[in-house]
């Protein structure tokens, strides 16, 4: 399996405070709501927020569970967080995830750089991390229904 070696990288803006965005990341109940890219109809997490903790993520996909396990490299509160990534899509490789949480005005710049995806797997991983961020803004606003509305 080859790995890419340029970052995946996703930006969003979330008019939240950047202590909001950022506790979300780390609390299992938020994670569940939100953690659920594409036809991902259900989650579940469980998280050790700490240093050297480790978090499992169980997406459903009908009666398909896709499962996605790390362990938190670096817990910066509420500017960065890295966790190792790995999953069926990774071969079961670790793969690393940062995000940046930058305070702007009227709320926070969200940036994730992934690294050491499997070029095959960069795509997929985009539009995933993309969705997520997208769902997680709707999820901190309050919009379930945008959950489940927008494109």
């Amino acid at each position: 399996m080859s790995i890419s070696d340029e970052p995946l990288v996703v930006r969003r803006f979330i008019p939240v405070a950047r202590d909001r965005v950022f506790a979300a990341w780390l609390d299992p109940g938020s994670l569940a709501q939100w953690m659920r890219p594409g036809g991902t109809t259900d989650a579940t997490a469980e998280v050790d927020p700490r240093k050297g903790g480790k978090f499992r993520i169980v997406m459903m996909h009908g009666a398909q569970r896709f499962e996605h396990t790390g362990e938190y490299l670096l817990i910066e509160p509420p500017a960065r967080l890295s966790f190792t990534w790995i999953s069926q899509a990774t071969d079961h490789k670790p793969s690393v995830v940062t995000i940046d949480f930058l305070e702007r005005s009227g709320g926070t710049e969200l940036v994730l750089t992934h690294q050491r995806l499997p070029l095959s797997q960069l795509d997929s991983h985009r539009n995933g991390w993309t969705d997520i961020t997208r769902k997680l803004e709707d999820t901190l606003l309050g919009s379930t229904s945008a959950l489940e509305q927008r494109p």
